[in-house]
């Protein structure tokens, strides 16, 4: 993954909600998936290894946080080791085809969580983290982007 999107996937976790870091979990892989399938393009094997274990790792991690409390949460573990070993199986023949299943499950529950993350109205999970404000400048050739945290005390003059 790119370094912009990184910093844009980190960004945007600081100030979700739970089902939105659910979203943004889902997108993060489909992201991987996606530079997976590039670099295999390009023939770089490395990368495409380096992508879709990065991919696993999302997925693991989305096993891991369910409550089996509820019923829905063996649904869904069973859509992520289908998921998981579509992933595994394009990392062992080095070959994307079976990636295309992998994306079609998370892509549906990615618009299922999308729908319930617009309801939730829990905030956001990290508390007294950083409110940022962003606004680009022009600079001399360029276009600057500014972050401004409006709790920071330490800017500006003090009477």
């Amino acid at each position: 993954m790119k370094k912009e999107a990184i910093q844009s996937f980190a960004t945007r976790i600081t100030q979700a909600s739970r089902s939105e870091l659910v979203v943004i979990m889902y997108e993060m892989i489909l992201a991987k998936i996606d530079e997976a399938e590039r670099s295999y393009m390009d023939n770089d094997l490395k990368t495409y290894d380096h992508e879709l274990k990065g991919a696993q790792r999302y997925v693991s991690e989305l096993m891991s946080a369910l409550d089996y409390s509820y019923k829905i949460s063996y649904d869904l573990l069973s859509l992520y080791l289908y998921t998981n070993k579509h992933i595994i199986t394009a990392i062992v023949k080095q070959n994307p085809q079976t990636l295309q299943i992998a994306k079609e499950i998370i892509n549906k529950l990615l618009t299922g969580f999308e729908g319930v993350s617009k309801a939730d109205n829990s905030g956001p999970m990290m508390r007294n983290t950083q409110r940022l404000y962003a606004g680009l400048t022009y600079g001399k050739g360029s276009l600057n982007e500014t972050f401004i945290d409006p709790n920071n005390k330490n800017r500006g003059f003090i009477a």
